[in-house]
């Protein structure tokens, strides 16, 4: 297996020069310079990723699902029922889910992962369980820096595998039932944010009970004491296996040169994660929606990225992600089939 560090310093710089000529491109578009707005600048941002090579056709994407359950389950901190986790995982592999059903309108391979689901294996889905859950953070770790440091290795080498196979563009999801309280407990300690500023009601929890769930995550945090400086502590801390593993999908797709579609909250905290472990990859990150879970922003900002839909989603799972890769693919279509101005004989005049 390879060293973790060995995978990290293979993350590749951007390409300037190959941007600088794909704005140069954009701007003799049969448009006005800049009239498409955030198209181009996505288009731009494609360009200067090296592992497509100069070529916008991302027709091979996939989605990778990390599946796992909590610990922290069993403090009361959501109203689904733990069991949700292993059937809606088999649901994935019916293709039937929320993700399943945008990601065939995308275009999109969808590749259910269990991590840590606390059952017997499903078939169908793609075995890498660390445990049957993880602890639960108000009370223990979540893992051990061992396993965090293992699952990262292996959800990276799993995704540079499909990167080799042809895969393009990837989008990260997860399912775990009582996922959102440890990825608000990452949000908060990699963000210096309280905990009432990130902790939101997840799957309906009723709003009655939102102030002991943002007692769980201080609980957690204080138990835990995670180091804000060092992402692996508080992934292992007071992460989980979902978590960790998404954050391994971030690491091995900009490993490749390749872009990664983020989804919602929970591929927020992980980004926070990913960001911090390899600073090099923020220029493959490309957010797709502003998920409605209380927090969101505070993510954002901390990661200074803008999402490209407000759809008032928090399914998770990766659904903001299979939506957004259809404003990739407009971004391509820009890029290769519009017209130029020099063809159609349009001099526009200099400022």
């Amino acid at each position: 297996m390879q060293n973790l560090n060995a995978l990290l310093n293979t993350i590749p710089q951007p390409d300037t020069e190959a941007m600088a000529r794909a704005q140069q491109h954009i701007d003799g578009l049969l448009k006005p310079p800049g009239s498409l707005g955030r198209l181009e600048a996505l288009a731009v941002q494609l360009m200067g990723m090296p592992g497509l090579a100069g070529k916008l056709r991302l027709d091979n994407k996939a989605i990778i699902v990390m599946c796992a359950d909590h610990g922290v389950w069993h403090e009361g901190v959501t109203i689904s029922p733990q069991i949700v986790t292993a059937i809606q995982t088999a649901n994935m592999v019916r293709q039937n889910t929320g993700v399943c059903v945008l990601a065939k309108q995308a275009g999109a391979q969808v590749h259910v992962i269990d991590v840590g689901i606390d059952a017997d294996p499903i078939p169908g889905v793609v075995n890498m369980k660390m445990a049957r859950g993880s602890g639960n953070i108000a009370r223990e770790a979540a893992m051990t820096r061992e396993q965090a440091n293992a699952l990262l290795v292996a959800s990276m080498q799993y995704t540079r595998q499909l990167a080799a196979d042809g895969v393009t563009l990837f989008g990260v999801g997860e399912l775990g039932m009582a996922n959102t309280t440890p990825a608000a407990a990452v949000v908060s300690v990699l963000t210096q944010t309280e905990p009432e500023a990130v902790v939101g009601v997840g799957a309906n929890l009723p709003v009655n009970q939102l102030a002991h769930k943002v007692d769980v995550v201080r609980r957690a945090i204080d138990i835990n004491q995670p180091d804000a400086r060092d992402a692996i502590d508080v992934l292992a801390k007071v992460g989980g296996f979902d978590l960790v593993g998404m954050t391994g999908v971030m690491l091995g797709a900009a490993s490749c040169g390749l872009p990664v579609m983020l989804d919602g909250f929970l591929s927020y905290a992980s980004a926070l994660a990913a960001c911090q472990i390899a600073p090099a990859i923020k220029p493959y990150l490309i957010p797709s929606h502003v998920s409605a879970e209380k927090g969101a922003r505070v993510a954002l900002n901390a990661l200074q990225l803008e999402p490209y839909l407000n759809m008032e989603m928090r399914l998770g799972e990766g659904s903001g992600a299979a939506l957004a890769m259809h404003i990739v693919d407009a971004a391509c279509m820009m890029y290769n089939q519009m017209g130029t101005l020099a063809g159609s004989d349009i001099v526009l005049p200099t400022a």
